[in-house]
């Protein structure tokens, strides 16, 4: 059915969820429906009211014996240390925090609700919980715990329906995703640099000193709120990628209001930006060495065999010299050829249309990298672009500290090239737009959960955006971290699998913590 097919496309889509640091762009989900109502005040109870148009409107119907209802709660700005600022930006003031409830009509012995992040940052949680609703026969969650739990999702405080950051034009976000992933000539670079400061000029003029209080903190303690909204005496959460990164920082905070957390596709919070841009890097050229090694395997569903590699290559540097012009006139620069195949990294599903839309490009036909490129960055039909890039700079650059001067950056896309040859140049490039990114900062802490009970982190071997290596230290430094393995490829891991999707599940029902070392097996 084509209903079928639609929902099943939006739900890989939220698997798709979010390169993170290094100030780079990240895929978007689907259209927006307005949460409306009149915000109830922090540490109230939230005014539910039915939103079944969600749900139409994300995926074209609802989920089978599912209700949707939403709601708003307003938030301090600046929250402060400890529960309230009195001085500086934003106080006396509000951010609206948007909340989606998925309530299964076969709901039995009900726990209390599962609050869920996608990560990003940028990604709307009202979204990912009506995609997460739809149950295991599209990628959602089992029925075990939709009908324990009532699915609430929130857009953090600058995402999408929760006070949306807008202050980059679609013409500069075009510029950005279309430039020379890596700009070798000086002139070039200084080019990237022209358009990094452009941006933030623009963000800049437009939210002044309130910039920092979109950080990562300030939205974690936006999810006590959240907590106290839906009634609950102790969070239970799901957070996927960055959603890992809000998760441990709710646990620092409010150690004894966990009751569990899943924190899966893990982000090591003490890696800063010159790190977490290199180990992406890495990342991303060990899982599409895996695709290119697939490809040379499966050489009757891959067109680009036997070297993939070398035609995805050659594809990006064809297009820096003579781009493919698309029926509609728009050129398939280095730029987006690149990020055709950083969003097909994401889900070992999408290396088969890597392989396709890198082979008709070579016939003349980029309407293939064009969708795969779109789909990542969020671009619509008409060439407009959500907030989810606004988003994901004011939180990362709010967050990030380190800010290693031009001079270093361009020495390390050289030595990068050489490491890492596909992604390092642009991996590293990208950390110009936080260092061009004006404002102070907002530094999260990166400390051990002590009274927290035990916290699982589900990792996978062949994740990209957040590589494998980051979930023992995430663990690690909360002190009371479960690692939970999945062999498998691709960004996050539950519940794609039987193994992980019971272990997870036990955990989340009976509270029942994987065993010391448990390793899924891809299959």
């Amino acid at each position: 059915m084509a209903t079928s097919r639609r929902v099943r496309r939006s739900l890989v889509v939220f698997a798709v969820v979010a390169l993170l640091t290094a100030g780079c762009t990240l895929p978007a989900f689907a259209p927006r429906t307005d949460v409306e109502g009149t915000p109830a005040p922090a540490g109230s109870s939230a005014t539910w009211r039915p939103c079944p148009e969600a749900a139409e409107d994300l995926v074209g119907r609802g989920a089978p014996d599912m209700r949707y209802e939403c709601a708003r709660i307003a938030v301090p700005r600046d929250w402060g240390t400890g529960g309230g600022a009195t001085a500086g930006p934003g106080v006396g003031q509000t951010f609206e925090i948007a909340l989606l409830r998925a309530r299964s009509t076969k709901q039995r012995a009900r726990i209390g609700s599962l609050v869920v992040n996608p990560g990003g940052p940028g990604g709307s949680g009202v979204d990912t919980a009506v995609y997460l609703s739809f149950g295991p026969q599209f990628g959602g969650l089992p029925a075990s715990v939709t009908e324990r739990f009532d699915i609430v999702g929130f857009d953090p405080r600058g995402v999408s329906r929760s006070s949306p950051v807008k202050c980059i034009s679609d013409a500069d976000l075009d510029a950005s995703f279309g430039y020379d992933p890596d700009p070798a000539s000086q002139a070039a670079f200084d080019g990237f640099v022209g358009l990094s400061q452009r941006i933030g000029r623009g963000c800049g003029d437009r939210y002044g000193d309130q910039l920092p209080l979109y950080g990562s903190e300030q939205a974690a303690r936006d999810m006590d709120a959240v907590r106290a909204a839906v009634g609950d005496d102790k969070l239970t959460y799901l957070g996927y990628s960055y959603g890992t990164l809000l998760g441990a920082i709710y646990a620092q905070l409010y150690p004894q209001r966990v009751r569990a957390l899943v924190l899966d596709g893990a982000v090591d919070p003490q890696q800063r930006l010159v790190a977490g841009s290199e180990s992406q890097a890495r990342g991303f050229e060990r899982a599409f060495g895996n695709f290119t090694r697939w490809c040379a395997a499966n050489a009757a569903r891959c067109p680009i065999a036997p070297d993939a590699r070398a035609a995805v290559t050659s594809a990006i540097d064809k297009a820096k010299v003579s781009p493919v012009r698309g029926d509609d006139g728009r050129e398939a620069t280095a730029g987006w050829v690149f990020y055709a195949v950083i969003s097909s990294l994401y889900t070992e599903a999408g290396w088969q249309e890597l392989a396709r839309a890198i082979d008709r490009l070579a016939e003349g036909d980029p309407k293939d990298v064009f969708r795969l490129a779109d789909s990542y960055a969020g671009r619509e039909g008409d060439g407009h672009y959500s907030n989810l890039f606004d988003a994901n700079l004011a939180v990362n650059c709010a967050d990030e500290t380190e800010k290693p001067s031009r001079e270093q950056i361009r020495q390390l896309q050289s030595q990068w090239r050489t490491k890492y040859p596909l992604f390092g140049p642009a991996l590293a490039v990208g950390m110009l737009s936080c260092v061009e990114w004006p404002g102070s900062r907002d530094a999260y802490p990166t400390g051990r959960a002590d009274g927290a009970p035990p916290i699982v982190v589900v990792g996978t071997t062949g994740d990209p955006a957040t590589p494998y290596e980051q979930t023992g230290r995430l663990a690690s430094m909360l002190g009371v971290g479960r690692v939970l393995t999945w062999e498998g490829e691709g960004h996050t891991a539950y519940p794609q699998t039987s193994c992980i999707t019971k272990a997870v599940d036990a955990y989340l029902l009976e509270l029942t913590v994987p065993r010391e070392g448990l390793r899924c097996p891809a299959r």
